[in-house]
Parts: C-alpha cells; structure tokens; sequence
C-alpha cells in the first residue's frame, strides 16, 4: 500500500525556519513528480512548489526565493526547507505524487508571534 507520510510542522514565529519531509513507501518514488500544497484555514488548497523526476523545480511566487524544494530518491523523500517563515505561511501542508495521485494527510504549520 503506498504510503506519504509528511513530518516537521510546527509552531515558529515569524522570520523563522522549518523543514518539512515527506517519506514514502511502496511506491516509484525517484519516476514521480512531486508536489508540496498548503491549505489554510477557510482557503482553497493552494499548490506551494514541485520537484520533477529530474530534479527541476518550480515554485508559487508566493514562496519563490524563500522556500527550497528537494529530494533524496534513496530515501524516497522529499523535503521543503522553508525559510524567512511569515503568518500568511500558515496551513497544513501536503505532499502530492504525480504517478497515481497519492495525498499525504499533511502537516500543521503555524507562523505565530
């Protein structure tokens, strides 16, 4: 059964550091394009930034030039280094898989003073 499983959430003030992972199993995770989304309170789920097979990357302008996304495919692990954290960076982030569609339940991230 495939499994994405997001850890490091947490709660940080703002200007602050978190790094996210998301581990996976039972899946062809170095073939996959992967995809990081947040989702905050009362909001649509808004797609943050993804990683190709390859190991290009995209992100949303509104993370560009703060957050890093990468991958460690002999761990089947992506990460989200998240930098220069702000309040508006708050949501429960999720991992994505292209091949198949798989979600990760997601992790609370809270930007607070």
């Amino acid at each position: 059964q495939v499994q994405l499983v997001e850890s490091g959430g947490g709660l940080v003030r703002p200007g602050e550091s978190l790094r996210l992972s998301c581990v996976t199993s039972q899946f062809r995770f170095s073939i996959s394009g992967m995809r990081w989304y947040r989702q905050a309170p009362g909001k649509l789920r808004e797609w943050v930034a993804m990683i190709y097979a390859d190991g290009s990357t995209e992100y949303a302008d509104s993370v560009k030039g703060r957050f890093i996304i990468s991958r460690d495919n002999a761990k089947n692990t992506m990460f989200l280094q998240m930098n220069n954290l702000k309040p508006e960076d708050t949501a429960v982030y999720s991992c994505y898989a292209d091949l198949g569609a798989y979600w990760g339940k997601g992790t609370q991230v809270t930007v607070s003073s």
